[in-house]
């Protein structure tokens, strides 16, 4: 019993410091991307302003014009600022109204707004209410995701957590930049792409065999979506400008960026989180078989894992699906509001766009299934039995 005692003890103890190890190396790497510049800070629309919370205390709607269910003109605000440069002082800001239902917004007396503040010194130029304020709201929402992962799944919990601020950095401080830079999206989409994974299934499994089953699997599949992106994007003549806000941002000064390019590599990103699911599935699933059964046949173990794929990628084909038609639900609405032929609305543009998507994240799981159980199976037998099933 002693012995025992001293075992789990001990087991424990490097459980709890690997934890440790993980959680400190985490932190870095979080610390890190934060201090990366993104090389877009400085964007001229807002060198000469101080953005801040402020409150609405009265409003003056009387140069509103409205017609039907659109609005515009400019609203008129009693502001008090809440932050800032200007915090306490009392002033006016100005609402534009373009007759834009996604974009405009009406203040209300006790609203607290974002605002653009313009000035010379001390003195205040002008005051834009751009939007509701929503940072404090996101914040709370944020903390309580990552207190209930850390609650429910503890050590892993809390990996998950940094794994999922990891990703948004290596979004937002590596991958869009490099884009907006120019740089190839299609090959640099694939190097962020492998990066996020291997270190979210790093931070999952930390550096054992499970780490190079999994990651080998998730890149197979990934590649896979990836390629059937640009074979069928070029195949179906699908130009990168169905993507949402790209008009816009060709229009920003960023006329050589190639969309389609862009386009491709989104795919490759949308599939790679289910992909990567499914082979942290079959992965674990044939480790635990394993592990439990410790002189079962190579190719046992291998059915094992084609058995967990088989059944886990029915619902991830049809999540995939649901998810993108969740994106775009307004516009099949639309379709059908306006008597639209399913002919035509399966040949517009922008529901193919959304169908290479569907279609290749669902090609990378089918993938990453059978191989991910293959290598998994082979790696983690000690014998290889090929004559019975």
């Amino acid at each position: 019993m002693r012995f025992l005692s001293g075992y789990f003890g001990k087991r424990t103890a490097d459980k709890a410091k690997k934890n440790f190890l993980w959680g400190g190396a985490s932190l870095i790497a979080l610390g890190i991307l934060l201090l990366i510049p993104t090389g877009f800070e400085g964007a001229l629309q807002f060198q000469d302003a101080v953005k801040c919370k402020v409150v609405v205390l009265d409003c003056d709607n009387s140069s509103l014009i409205d017609t039907g269910i659109i609005r515009t003109g400019q609203q008129i605000c009693k502001i008090k600022f809440l932050s800032g440069k200007f915090k306490g002082q009392e002033n006016q800001g100005w609402n534009m109204l373009s007759g834009s239902l996604s974009q405009d917004k009406i203040f209300r007396p006790g609203d607290k707004v974002q605002a653009v503040v313009h000035h010379d010194g001390e003195k205040i130029i002008s005051v834009n209410l751009i939007d509701y304020f929503r940072l404090e709201g996101e914040l709370i929402l944020a903390m309580a995701f990552a207190l209930f992962l850390v609650i429910f799944a503890r050590g892993i919990g809390l990996r998950s957590v940094f794994s999922f601020f990891l990703t948004i950095l290596v979004l937002w401080k590596i991958l869009v930049p490099l884009f907006l830079k120019g740089y190839n999206p299609i090959l640099f989409g694939l190097i962020a792409v492998a990066t996020m994974t291997f270190l979210i299934l790093a931070l999952v499994y930390g550096f054992d065999r499970r780490l190079l089953v999994s990651f080998c699997g998730s890149m197979s599949g990934i590649s896979f979506a990836m390629l059937l992106s640009i074979i069928c994007s070029k195949a179906f003549h699908i130009h990168g400008a169905v993507m949402h806000n790209s008009e816009a941002l060709l229009y920003s000064g960023f006329q050589d960026l190639n969309l389609t390019w862009i386009f491709m590599a989104s795919v490759c990103v949308g599939a790679s989180g289910s992909v990567m699911d499914l082979s942290v599935d079959i992965t674990s699933a044939v480790h635990e078989v394993v592990a439990n059964a410790p002189e079962i046949s190579r190719s046992k173990a291998i059915k094992s894992g084609m058995n967990v794929a088989r059944a886990a990628m029915g619902t991830m084909t049809t999540t995939l699906l649901l998810a993108y038609s969740g994106t775009c639900l307004a516009m099949l609405m639309t379709f059908m509001a306006q008597g639209t032929p399913v002919y035509n609305i399966l040949n517009n543009n922008v529901v193919a766009s959304e169908i290479i998507n569907t279609i290749a994240g669902s090609f990378g799981l089918a993938m990453t299934a059978p191989l991910t159980a293959l290598i998994a199976g082979s790696l983690f037998t000690k014998k290889a039995d090929f004559t019975k099933a």
